[in-house]
């Protein structure tokens, strides 16, 4: 069970709505992967503008918890208008708050981070920051009393997948809130080494959506995070550098 604030899961797997090729296919994936998190770009939806798109208009958002983002958002400042206005329009009190610090990598600025998250708290949000896999900011994050972390596992929309397991393992061996794997990941098979390192969950958008068949790609990540999972919980063996035989010669009939 994913718990996040006063949130229960079942899934660990955390959907993104937007690039898929269109309403349809998206409706398809989302179903397929079973997620009951979906997430979008606050600014990217008419909740104030008709004209903008409506990246929810095909699904049944009663059957799902709303995570909005705060992506766009460079400041603080905006971080946290954006926020407001998801909060305003009765979406969620959830918000995945997303502060982008270099256009070109797309990683998040740790100092507007913490401010953002910060304010956000002190106005009764439920925060889940995305961050780096910066080891000290997931801890100064925890610190302020945030809800959850959500470390990138490389750029976004990469699929570079897990590029610094080190940091990632840090992470996730001090974290008192859950820790969900946001960013990077291409396949079911990061998705799968993320949760046996012992992550809380994952976040997807990309690597389902720009995939050649989404709907198929949500069905395997699907498989691979309980697959992760399930690994974890149950405990891998420990790596020797030699064989060690699965039938013990002890008490062998010795055939002459």
């Amino acid at each position: 069970m994913l718990k996040i604030g006063p949130y229960s899961f079942e899934s660990r797997l955390l959907l993104g709505t937007g690039k898929f090729p269109d309403y349809d296919v998206q409706r398809q994936a989302v179903e397929e992967s079973e997620a009951e998190i979906l997430t979008f770009a606050v600014r990217r939806m008419n909740i104030f503008e008709a004209n903008q798109p409506n990246l929810l208009d095909k699904l049944d958002v009663t059957k799902y918890t709303l995570l909005p983002n705060t992506a766009g958002a460079s400041t603080a400042e905006e971080a946290v208008r954006i926020a407001r206005l998801a909060k305003a329009s009765g979406l969620c009190d959830m918000i995945k708050v997303e502060v982008i610090g270099d256009p070109k990598t797309l990683l998040p600025d740790p100092v507007e981070t913490l401010k953002a998250s910060e304010q956000l708290l002190a106005e009764g949000f439920i925060v889940l920051p995305y961050t780096s896999d910066d080891v000290l900011l997931a801890k100064r994050l925890q610190d302020l009393g945030v809800h959850a972390i959500m470390p990138g596992a490389s750029p976004i929309g990469s699929g570079l997948g897990i590029v610094n397991p080190l940091n990632l393992s840090f992470i996730i061996e001090q974290a008192r809130v859950p820790v969900i794997v946001d960013a990077g990941l291409g396949s079911p098979a990061d998705a799968a080494k993320a949760m046996e390192m012992g992550a809380d969950g994952v976040l997807l958008n990309t690597a389902v959506s720009g995939a050649k068949d989404p709907v198929k790609m949500a069905a395997a990540m699907k498989l691979g995070i309980q697959a992760g999972r399930l690994g974890f919980e149950a405990g891998r063996i420990a790596r020797k550098r030699y064989a060690t035989a699965s039938s013990p010669l002890e008490g062998m009939s010795v055939l002459e």
